[in-house]
């Protein structure tokens, strides 16, 4: 069992916490990883962009110059590609980008960003976090006192306003729940701090 030590508040060890290691201390699958953050971005695109063709051009409709004998290059339309105000060739239109995995690779990426957080001594297992009032600077002395870093991610057992409204202004630091964790976000942060409740539904979600 990986063991970590948690933390309060003050950055001070208060206990130990014994991790699964079907979760915690796998050896990461780079390939796993790397298609679930592929998906996730992917998913996140709107594909709303969109260009004219000459079909969508307003006007053009009438043959600017004859065919022969002018001297210049044959043309039917003012709106063709190389004309300026002309529709664009082959252009983007709405689409959609995103595409699904299997459970079983989303569940294996997601084991193996744990684990990788886990291996680099990145992750940190926090005691609790329950705060009275919305104060940003106690979630900078907060992390400060953990040593967490610059870019952090909070997990939260369950939806919490107070601790989500005072971490949403520091520059770095995201907050998530258990139940919308991803990939994407694990890799993407220098520290993950994990709630001792959050670690145990994580387990209990993955195991």
């Amino acid at each position: 069992m990986a063991k970590l030590s948690v933390l309060d508040k003050t950055g001070k060890k208060v206990s130990d916490i014994e991790l699964a290691d079907s979760i915690f201390a796998i050896e990461p699958n780079t390939s796993a990883m790397h298609l679930a953050v592929v998906n996730y971005l992917a998913n996140q695109r709107q594909g709303t962009q969109s260009t004219l063709t000459r079909s969508e051009v307003s006007g053009g409709g009438k043959k600017p110059w004859r065919q022969k004998g002018t001297g210049r290059a044959r043309q039917g339309s003012t709106r063709a590609p190389q004309w300026y105000h002309g529709g664009i060739a082959l252009g983007p239109k709405p689409r959609e980008y995103g595409f699904s995995i299997n459970k079983k690779v989303r569940r294996l990426a997601m084991k193996s960003a744990l684990s990788s957080k886990v291996a680099a001594d990145e992750m940190i297992v926090l005691d609790s976090l329950d705060m009275d009032a919305i104060k940003t600077k106690e979630i900078v002395a907060v992390l400060g006192a953990i040593n967490a870093g610059k870019k952090t991610l909070i997990v939260l057992p369950e939806k919490n306003d107070v601790v989500y409204k005072s971490a949403r202004n520091i520059a770095g630091v995201k907050t998530t729940l258990v139940n919308t964790l991803n990939v994407y976000d694990i890799l993407n942060c220098d520290s993950i701090v994990v709630l001792k409740d959050a670690a145990a539904k994580i387990e209990e979600v993955y195991a």
